[in-house]
């Protein structure tokens, strides 16, 4: 099977997870970005930003679902294969 599966073929959730990477990577800058004001006195950020470091979490859940339609494409693969 691996020998006629090409390196550069993309899985089905493989999409999904990139876009969850830089989603959850945004909102950590975001969240870094949000807390840094507490940590050196000067006037906390507007609502606003809390709201986008909320983005991590958006960001993780798009990954795990990006890793959860992998999962599920190479279980019907399998088992078309029996």
């Amino acid at each position: 099977m691996r020998d006629k599966t090409q390196t550069n073929s993309a899985a089905p959730g493989d999409r999904l997870v990139r876009a969850g990477a830089v989603v959850f990577f945004i909102g950590a800058v975001a969240t870094l970005v949000t807390v840094a004001p507490l940590f050196l006195g000067t006037t906390p950020f507007p609502t606003y930003m809390f709201g986008l470091s909320m983005l991590m979490a958006v960001g993780f859940l798009m990954a795990g679902a990006g890793v959860l339609r992998s999962v599920a494409a190479g279980r019907r693969q399998a088992r078309a294969g029996r």
